[in-house]
């Protein structure tokens, strides 16, 4: 089992790739939110392997490399909101522990329900993609203190909560749980 979690980044985001400024940004992301996750873990004091949460962290987004997202560098054709469901699918095909690979299917906004699918259209399976483990939770929620355009400066719980409720649904709801539940550090 491949738990070499910068060897499965090197495959799809390699140093020498013909777009340095995608693997910069993914990495850049991919790290801050890998922080605060193990950061998390240690004071809220969640007992989760820090390997494990870390490799999660470092892997929630491995399938925008084959999404239609210019901004982030990424010039695949697959739509954005696509990556998590692709994400797990490159990790199950690398060997990745399935832990990881369900936190990059189930990471997306707070989760996605079937009915989220359903009303918004989303070229999605229509069943849910909800963050369930601890170890999914904490990685999602980390994630929405980090974009990956503009700063990518560490946004407060109030910007935030902000990006979130644009999308409306329950989307907010599962977050403040998440907070309740993590904190922010």
């Amino acid at each position: 089992m491949t738990t070499d979690y910068q060897a499965i980044i090197d495959k799809y985001y390699p140093a020498s790739g013909s777009d340095p400024l995608m693997r910069e940004i993914y990495m850049k992301h991919a790290c801050q939110v890998a922080d605060m996750a193990v950061a998390l873990n240690e004071s809220a004091a969640l007992g989760l392997d820090p390997g494990m949460v870390r490799g999660a962290a470092m892997l929630h987004d491995i399938g925008i490399c084959r999404t239609k997202a210019p901004g982030i560098h990424c010039f695949g054709d697959e739509p954005y909101i696509r990556h998590g469901i692709i994400g797990a699918e490159i990790l199950r095909a690398e060997g990745a522990p399935e832990e990881w690979a369900r936190v990059a299917e189930n990471h997306t906004g707070t989760g996605l329900t079937a009915d989220d699918i359903a009303q918004q259209q989303l070229p999605l399976p229509e069943r849910d993609f909800m963050p369930e483990t601890l170890m999914e939770k904490l990685v999602c929620y980390a994630d929405k203190f980090y974009s990956k355009s503009g700063s990518m400066e560490k946004r407060t719980v109030a910007k935030a909560r902000a990006a979130l409720a644009r999308h409306g649904g329950d989307s907010l709801t599962r977050f403040d749980a998440m907070h309740r539940l993590f904190g922010y550090i």
